[in-house]
């Protein structure tokens, strides 16, 4: 079986003439997938019917997604998706509105690339639920087909999409790729390259391989820490001399795409927090011409607290003063475990639906510092 969604444009042409079909069938059916957003083969009305029969009998179908759970924050600016794949794996995803005056809004959508994810970093709760799969790009671009038709009937439409959803990214690096050219393609979602954002726990070598791909794409790195030692507590998966490294591969990436990176770092009470902490990454990072994004870490099974927000503007304070720029990420959707690193399917999260439907935030842990597993070998994938 072979998802329409995971053809390019110039494949769709070659299927369309391997079948004896004109150029413009091509053309009806990307207008038709991209536009419209039909749920089945039989809604392509554009299409003979002679000509939707031998793409069923020959295997094509449409549609990797269907809606198992939505959740709704507060202020009705964040919705948490519980999508269930054709095999019945289950993926989240999440829309972020944010209102602009005068307009639609910023919509955008935080897609998975993996269920589950295999880099264990001990403050995401993706990560502690262990790897299941890769997705196919068709499923990644399920995920925001599956919002732009919710949109559609508000008639709003998705503005940005960014790959921070379960998963690593890098680590399903074809499919990725092959997801974010068919959401570029004036011919397929034509979503503006800059409109995109891809974040990374760190593969260097698929960094790399990504600033060579001639994409406009933004990328996000997962620093957390301003030395080797502390990062390998964080994120297991970490090689012994990772933080360099990621330095130096985001400054080659500016180089290949003159695009400023972004360096993630989750602030956590009493791991990550101090203001010593905030001077050894100014430190790392003053003149590289990158951003640092702040992340206040959310909660989740793992019981890592968040830091005051004193604490907080303090350490963005430090790196300012260091020469660093730097914002505090506004956090969307924690009340119902949509924010940064909260993402999970399993019994776990089946556990909390009713309090996430009640929409009862869960008080971050304050007041004592958490213990770090210790460091474990870097895993190969």
């Amino acid at each position: 079986m072979t998802d329409l969604y995971r053809l390019l444009p110039p494949e769709m042409d070659e299927l369309m003439a391997t079948l004896g079909q004109p150029r413009y069938r091509a053309d009806q059916i990307l207008h038709a997938l991209y536009r419209e957003f039909p749920e089945s083969l039989d809604a392509l009305r554009q299409l003979p019917l002679a000509l939707r029969t031998k793409l069923a009998s020959d295997g094509y179908v449409l549609g990797a997604a269907s809606e198992v759970r939505r959740v709704t924050s507060d202020d009705g600016n964040t919705t948490k998706l519980l999508l269930r794949m054709a095999d019945g794996t289950l993926i989240e995803s999440v829309l972020m509105q944010y209102p602009e005056a005068g307009g639609h809004p910023r919509s955008t959508v935080c897609v998975s690339t993996q269920a589950g994810c295999a880099m264990g970093c001990v403050f995401c709760a993706t990560g502690q639920m262990g790897f299941e799969r890769n997705l196919k790009a068709e499923e990644v671009l399920a995920q925001v087909i599956h919002v732009a038709r919710m949109l559609r009937a508000r008639g709003e439409h998705v503005t940005n999409v960014v790959f921070m959803g379960m998963g690593e990214p890098l680590a399903n690096y074809a499919e990725t790729i092959r997801a974010v050219r068919l959401l570029v393609d004036p011919r397929g979602f034509g979503l503006g390259q800059r409109h995109i954002t891809i974040s990374t726990v760190g593969l260097v070598h698929a960094i790399d391989r990504l600033a060579g791909e001639d994409l406009q794409v933004g990328l996000a790195i997962s620093l957390h820490a301003p030395d080797d030692e502390l990062r390998q507590r964080l994120v297991p998966t970490a090689g012994p001399t990772s933080v360099g490294d990621l330095v130096s591969a985001a400054r080659r990436y500016f180089l290949a795409t003159r695009r400023r990176v972004t360096f993630e770092y989750a602030l956590i009470d009493g791991v990550s927090d101090s203001v010593e902490t905030a001077r050894r990454l100014a430190g790392l990072l003053r003149g590289s011409g990158t951003h640092v994004n702040l992340i206040p870490v959310n909660p989740t099974a793992g019981g890592f607290g968040r830091p005051s927000r004193h604490r907080v503007l303090e350490f963005e304070r430090v790196l300012r003063e260091g020469g660093v720029n730097c914002t505090v990420r506004v956090e969307k959707g924690s009340e119902i475990s949509a924010a940064c690193g909260q993402l999970r399917t399993d019994e776990a999260n089946d556990a909390i639906t009713e309090m996430e439907l009640m929409r009862v935030p869960v008080a971050p842990m304050r007041g004592r510092r958490q213990s770090l597993p210790s460091p474990i070998p870097s895993q190969t994938r």
